[in-house]
């Protein structure tokens, strides 16, 4: 429940849609409630009058009908506005969850697998959502509903008022509360197992080729199953469990409406209720717990609701791996990178030892090598998506440590080697690097990247959609429009990791030549394994041993 009270403050962002939606489930039980019992009075007096055709049957009969159609609103008016509530609190909670999500990145758990954070990312939000709808809400209109039963039990019928009051308290507070104590292990493993499964589906998409080469997509099957099975096993104890407890608040609706009729029946035969009240308040009682039954259906859910929001905050939670200064200072206008004596690691041997390296503004320099060196991890450090062990890396002689890094981000533009194209126009994808460019600026960095001619080809230029990671155009073209959202940017420093990375050589060749002239002015730095064309750098360096040379 801890954690679930971390996400309070976004369920009170939504408040006037849940009260609303409260207020409309309050009335949906009330008028069942009252639609039971005034039926009941109706059918009794009816039964029971000699007074024939003077007997008022019009005012009855249109309660009847009243009662029910408030009911069929109230209840639709109740799903309209509790969805949209709940899909408004389920924006929310991505948006704070990516929020504190994205300066975490990568995290430092390296065991979370890539499926379970798809998992946490979707399911879990999904679980978590539905919190208000599926639990909160009903308790507190079954409270309510209860409440003002009992309140009318004691003054038509006060000695059933106790009995009822005690069996729809047990029934809408004691069951459900019960049920969460000894249901929070079962719904855990529901999420955690539900989780498992869908990771183990990722792994077999994404490892099919290799499975099926080396012979063992049988056994990865298999290891599906065991993990489906086990899902299965953990939902037949949760619904074992809420069955036990449906089972418990029917024998209270069965108690509270025996004694009902037993007290009932004494009363009458004391004079002090007549038969078409007692009648109309037994089929109340009946109506009444409709709405513990909804309850216990619902605390299953709140129980895994529970278990995703601890998942949530586990990794909303996590340390940060660089914290902003609390005094930073101001961003230096000028531009200069050096790094003395940087040592870098992973937790084991370092990655990079008492590196040296001075960069001037405007300098083109290319950093060469093998994969696994360490020069990916190089321009982590300068990004400041890390911080070194030893050593200091500064930006126009201040370190890294005391500026923002939002500053540093600005100041700097990363082409990684898996620099994504979204599936989007091109006009979206180039204005990531610069929301406020006009069309002049786009058409000028396509042309210093090099794909100008190709974009003005298209049907629909600039508005052309390009698919999922850039799937309509080749890898050349890719490469280049991701140079060019690079380029569009106002960063005076480009970082580019190994961004050649499934070009033949000719078009390697073709994009160092553009980069060259393309980035004049700019600093750039290139971390790559490929032969850098003469003329196109100003200095290269090899790094061995974690060290430039």
């Amino acid at each position: 429940m801890k954690s679930l009270l971390t996400f309070r403050a976004l369920f009170a962002s939504q408040s006037k849609g849940f009260l609303l939606a409260l207020l409309l489930s309050l009335i949906t039980l009330a008028a069942g409630v009252a639609l039971l019992g005034t039926s009941g009075w109706f059918i009794t007096s009816a039964a029971l009058t000699t007074a024939g055709l003077a007997f008022n049957l019009f005012v009855p009969s249109s309660l009847v009908r009243a009662f029910s159609f408030i009911r069929i609103l109230a209840r639709y008016g109740e799903r309209l506005v509790g969805h949209d509530a709940t899909l408004r609190l389920l924006a929310d909670l991505r948006g704070w969850l990516f929020a504190r999500l994205f300066p975490r990145l990568p995290l430092s758990d390296r065991s979370l697998r890539h499926g379970d954070l798809v998992s946490r990312l979707t399911a879990d939000v999904d679980a978590l959502d539905t919190a208000f709808l599926v639990a909160i809400g009903p308790v507190a209109a079954a409270v309510l509903i209860g409440g003002s039963l009992t309140g009318v039990l004691a003054w038509l019928l006060p000695s059933a008022a106790l009995l009822y009051g005690l069996c729809f308290a047990a029934a809408v507070l004691m069951v459900p509360a019960g049920l969460v104590l000894i249901s929070r292990r079962a719904g855990r493993d529901v999420v955690t197992r539900a989780a498992d499964a869908r990771a183990s589906v990722l792994d077999g998409i994404e490892g099919h080729a290799d499975l099926t080469v080396f012979g063992v997509l049988g056994l990865a099957q298999a290891g599906f199953v065991d993990t489906s099975k086990r899902l299965s096993q953990a939902k037949g104890r949760l619904a074992t469990l809420t069955g036990i407890a449906a089972f418990g608040v029917q024998a209270l609706a069965a108690i509270a409406l025996a004694g009902s009729i037993y007290l009932g029946l004494a009363a009458f035969s004391a004079g002090s209720v007549d038969g078409p009240v007692l009648a109309g308040l037994l089929l109340a009682i009946m109506g009444s717990f409709e709405a513990s039954n909804a309850i216990v259906r619902s605390v299953g859910k709140l129980t895994t609701s529970m278990a995703a929001a601890e998942r949530l905050t586990d990794i909303a939670e996590s340390p940060l791996r660089v914290v902003d200064p609390a005094m930073p200072a101001e961003l230096p206008a000028d531009t200069t990178i050096t790094l003395t004596d940087v040592t870098f690691g992973y937790g084991g041997p370092p990655v990079l030892s008492n590196l040296d390296l001075t960069v001037k503004p405007g300098e083109h320099v290319a950093i060469i090598g093998p994969s696994g060196i360490g020069k990916s991890s190089l321009l982590t450090l300068l990004l400041r998506l890390a911080d070194p062990q030893l050593g200091t890396i500064s930006l126009g002689g201040a370190p890294l440590a005391t500026l923002q890094q939002s500053d540093i981000h600005a100041s700097m533009a990363l082409l990684s080697q898996d620099s994504p194209l979204f599936n989007d126009t091109i006009r979206a994808n180039l204005l990531i690097a610069r929301e406020d460019a006009d069309d002049d600026a786009l058409w000028s960095a396509l042309t210093a990247a090099g794909i100008a001619d190709f974009v003005r080809a298209l049907p629909g230029g600039l508005d052309t959609l390009i698919g999922e990671g850039g799937r309509t155009v080749s890898t050349g073209q890719a490469r280049r429009l991701c140079l060019a959202r690079v380029l569009l940017s106002n960063a005076s420093i480009l970082l580019l990791d190994e961004p050649t990375t499934g070009l033949d050589r000719t078009a390697e060749l073709a994009f160092f030549e553009t980069l060259r002239v393309a980035a004049r002015g700019r600093t750039v730095i290139v971390v790559t394994h490929a032969a850098i064309p003469e003329g196109t750098m100003d200095r290269v360096l090899t790094m061995r041993n974690g060290m430039l040379g």
